[in-house]
């Protein structure tokens, strides 16, 4: 008997079925996406300049809401001009970016920041001028045209590299698969770009708090030491300055679980800004405050008087720099922080110091001393700064 062909191999196989809010969703966007390249077309025809209309994402058009707790972008906006010579490339750009995006929506697939850079990077035809030359021109063409359409970065199905881990007493449901995060083992659950509650669904979670570091080579020891397990918490971090994907999922523990959200951060002008990203929001995605901040978040360390109240040796300390001062000047008045008594002293302490300190430098004391003994302290008195 002859012997079956295999069937031949799909080359674009199909996508998961979307949800259903998703696929409604997806077609919202796919009208303001035909919505923008109709009013650029009938201006064209119409003899008049085509023009976009893209909301300032600067300083000087955020807002800080008080009473929300939550920086929020005003109602300024700059016009984007085909004949303009100092538009012209942006406006290509622009619209280079919304067919990509319109195609992946059609086809119910996602790209990366980097994918959607390369399909539009092209030499532009009889020049030797490129459409993009850098991601670093890409990126923020994209978070145009999502303030410009209301739309979320989700909602134009791009992505960003993930950058973050989990660990701890939760269950997700992350498209389709449960995901034990008790048993990620050494390198923990990889936090991805699009937590969206139709992509991550949380199924069980006993943790009472969610503790989040700044940097993986911190939570690996609070990983190492199971930290996550003796204090009945879930334990992530950011890599740094934590992306979109890692706000938005403590943003939803914090909503959606009602669990705190408890930092452990560097003692320096750095770890103060990313606390006030986490807990405020950010200048540059103040569009999307309502869906990254925590106004309730708290940052538990480290801290100035540690050098002090730990009996930390001198080989901790590191200069603050020019920069350091001329920064930790800035965050000092930044109006969440300048009518904060607590953290008008501890930017004053800094300051007064002369000196900064990396939440490792807590291993002078003993390697787990952070686990073991400091956070567990500060989270017995609730030692920490809202």
């Amino acid at each position: 008997m002859a012997k079956k062909k295999p069937a031949p191999a799909q080359k674009n196989p199909p996508a998961r079925p979307s949800s259903k809010a998703a696929r409604e969703r997806d077609q919202r966007t796919l009208a303001k996406l035909v919505g923008l390249a109709e009013n650029v077309s009938k201006s064209a025809f119409a003899g008049k300049e085509p023009k976009i209309e893209i909301p300032t994402r600067t300083k000087s058009n955020t807002i800080w809401n008080r009473k929300r707790g939550i920086l929020e972008m005003g109602d300024a906006a700059a016009e984007r001009e085909l004949f303009n010579l100092n538009q012209a490339k942006q406006f290509m750009q622009t619209m280079l970016h919304a067919s990509t995006i319109k195609d992946l929506i059609e086809a119910d697939k996602t790209s990366s920041l980097r994918g959607v850079f390369y399909k539009a990077k092209h030499t532009v035809a009889g020049t030797k001028e490129n459409t993009f030359d850098t991601q670093d021109e890409s990126d923020p063409i994209l978070e145009d045209l999502e303030v410009s359409m209301g739309a979320l970065r989700e909602e134009l199905h791009v992505f960003a590299e993930n950058r973050g881990s989990m660990v701890g007493n939760i269950t997700l449901v992350d498209k389709g698969d449960s995901i034990d995060c008790r048993r990620m083992g050494s390198g923990g659950y990889a936090i991805p770009s699009i937590v969206e509650p139709d992509v991550i669904q949380f199924a069980k979670c006993e943790a009472k708090f969610v503790l989040h570091v700044e940097k993986g080579t911190v939570w690996n020891r609070f990983n190492e030491d199971r930290f996550w397990e003796r204090n009945n918490c879930i334990l992530t971090h950011g890599a740094g300055q934590p992306p979109r994907g890692v706000r938005r999922l403590l943003q939803r523990f914090n909503q959606e679980l009602k669990l705190p959200i408890i930092c452990v951060l560097d003692c320096d002008p750095w770890g103060h800004y990313i606390y006030s990203v986490i807990k405020q929001g950010s200048i540059s995605l103040a569009f999307e405050s309502s869906r990254l901040a925590i106004p309730e978040a708290r940052f538990l360390g480290i801290r100035s008087k540690d050098y002090t109240e730990c009996d930390l040796p001198d080989a901790v300390k590191i200069d603050l720099t020019d920069n350091d001062i001329k920064r930790a000047n800035e965050i000092r008045a930044y109006p969440w922080f300048a009518d904060n008594k607590q953290w008008q002293k501890e930017i004053d302490l800094l300051l007064r110091n002369g000196f900064k300190m990396e939440v490792e430098s807590l291993i002078t004391k003993d390697i787990s001393y952070v686990t073991e003994q400091y956070v567990p302290e500060r989270l017995e008195e609730e030692d920490w700064l809202d």
